[in-house]
């Protein structure tokens, strides 16, 4: 049953991440004042760039979680290499938290005086806050494992 679960899950990452890549083609080219421009100006926006590299983090901990989900598959959970995958998943979460929070503080400073920022400042919190319960899941997380692995080592030492 625990393979199943955690192939299903893997299949939830895939679609998610694909759904993601989708998203950051096709947003900039419905955004409002990019309905004017050629395909190059659109991608060559110095903030859709931000985005863009804001989103490696979210994809590196995509690919992290797929891994951890196919260590459990294999029943390999307490091992260290499923504690480091979870140690990255939380430093991702982190560095995504910061990079949002610097892309709301650019908004917020330098937007358009005739726009209304809040729509991006109140999805850059809600991903700010997604972000940080991820990371801090991944920190119970690791201490579970970590201490699962201590007490098997602990058994094998006996």
């Amino acid at each position: 049953m625990k393979k199943r679960s955690a192939i299903f899950l893997q299949g939830v990452i895939i679609l998610t991440g694909v759904t993601a890549i989708a998203v950051m083609i096709r947003f900039p080219l419905t955004e409002g004042r990019a309905a004017n421009l050629d395909l190059f100006s659109i991608y060559s926006d110095p903030f859709i760039l931000y985005c863009y590299a804001i989103s490696v983090p979210f994809f590196i901990a995509l690919y992290k979680a797929f891994r951890l989900l196919g260590y459990i598959g294999k029943s390999n959970e307490f091992s260290q290499i499923s504690v480091m995958t979870l140690r990255s998943i939380k430093y991702c979460a982190i560095a995504l938290s910061i990079l949002i929070v610097t892309a709301g503080l650019y908004i917020i400073l330098f937007h358009n005086k005739d726009d209304d920022p809040a729509g991006f400042v109140t999805v850059s919190i809600i991903t700010v806050f997604i972000s940080l319960t991820i990371a801090a899941a991944a920190v119970v997380f690791e201490k579970i494992l970590q201490n699962g692995l201590d007490i098997k080592s602990g058994y094998r030492q006996l």
